[in-house]
């Protein structure tokens, strides 16, 4: 009787650990087909922002807001000036929200106030108003001096 409760548990071992390699197996396998490629990657989270002769790389947030701008791009916006801090415009579809008061605003954020409303700010400032985060301006120097006193035209375009 104990030598058959040693080979059934052999057996049930046996069958465990090869259950365990096969699923081992199937995922590693799998893991190439769900990884990115490298290019996808960069064309959904990096964008060009340009205002007249410059032009700015940004880099997205991985949010639902980020993805619904994107998929609105190209797009050429007139910004309005506000605050002598940010320009804005309303996009032609609105996007989805998680807003939140930031710490601080930043230079270089891009943001929506509401669904529809987007927002570049070329000044860093304190706020209590919220907003959803879409992504940063990777290198703002000359930022300002681009985007000028008054309502400026900008061109949003996904990377290459």
């Amino acid at each position: 009787m104990m030598k058959m409760k040693n080979i059934t548990f052999s057996l049930f071992v046996t069958i465990i650990v090869s259950i365990a390699c096969k699923t081992e197996q199937i995922i590693n396998q799998a893991e190439p087909l769900m990884a990115e490629s490298p290019q996808s990657k960069t064309t959904a989270n990096k964008i060009s922002i340009k205002i007249g002769n410059n032009a700015f790389s940004a880099t997205l947030t991985d949010t639902p807001a980020a993805k619904a701008f994107v998929a609105q791009l190209p797009l050429t916006l007139t910004m309005i000036e506000l605050n002598n801090n940010e320009k804005y415009a309303q996009l032609p579809k609105s996007v989805p929200t998680n807003a939140s008061v930031p710490a601080s605003i930043q230079v270089g954020d891009v943001m929506m106030y509401g669904s529809s409303t987007l927002v570049l700010f070329y000044k860093g400032f304190s706020t209590t108003y919220s907003y959803t985060k879409v992504g940063k301006i990777d290198d703002v120097n000359g930022l300002a001096a681009a985007l000028g006193t008054g309502n400026v035209e900008v061109r949003f375009e996904v990377k290459e």
